[in-house]
């Protein structure tokens, strides 16, 4: 009888930890990792159809991504034609707002990032077979992340602003009018109880949501 080979795509943007994590987990017998950066992962993803995405939630590409509502397109990407990859996600306890952007692009495993290998392959078999992995470590951030005031967008909009990012460089990012940025930026002002623009970004860096 053949053995089932699960076939993953780990995303991670440092090279040596990339090829450092790769190397561990493929060395599992029932396990075949191909890694690559954020940057390729979409046509690496169209090319191999995983059946788990790992990706790292810390990657500032990935994190850019994230904001602008990409990470569905790119598990529909590793998907394909009838496919039905899941995302499993490496995940900082102490920064709520990545966990939240995992949650609403339908993440299927989440493992803390300080946690040993063992428990990455651990839930890599688990996401495999369409089964929900959720690090017992992670508890207290996924409290946190279900606290956050702020709507999927409006962390979008409030993160590529913690970058630097002016109103109509966001807006041409999301693709929506400056004043669509506008009204964001207020709501979220008025939700975070925050004086301005500057002190949203304040607050929510401290809270760990951007």
């Amino acid at each position: 009888m053949e053995k089932f080979v699960i076939r993953l795509l780990l995303v991670h943007d440092s090279g040596l930890l990339r090829s450092a994590l790769a190397s561990v987990i493929g060395a599992e017998p029932d396990i075949e990792a191909t890694a690559c950066s954020w940057r390729d992962a979409r046509s690496r993803a169209r090319s191999l159809q995983p059946q788990v995405c790992v990706v790292d939630t810390d990657s500032p590409a990935a994190d850019k991504a994230a904001r602008k509502g990409e990470w569905g397109k790119f598990v529909a990407s590793a998907s394909g034609q009838g496919g039905d990859c899941g995302l499993l996600v490496l995940v900082n306890s102490e920064r709520p707002g990545p966990l939240r952007r995992a949650h609403e692009a339908r993440a299927l495993g989440y493992v803390d990032k300080d946690a040993p290998p063992q428990r990455l392959i651990e839930a890599i078999r688990q996401v495999a077979k369409k089964e929900r992995y959720v690090d017992d470590a992670l508890g207290y951030g996924f409290l946190q992340a279900a606290k956050i005031p702020l709507t999927e967008r409006e962390l979008g909009v409030l993160s590529l602003a913690a970058d630097g990012a002016s109103i109509p460089e966001i807006a041409r990012t999301l693709h929506l009018s400056t004043g669509t940025i506008r009204n964001y930026l207020a709501a979220i002002t008025r939700k975070t109880g925050a004086r301005n623009r500057v002190d949203a970004i304040r607050i929510s860096q401290c809270e760990g949501w951007v």
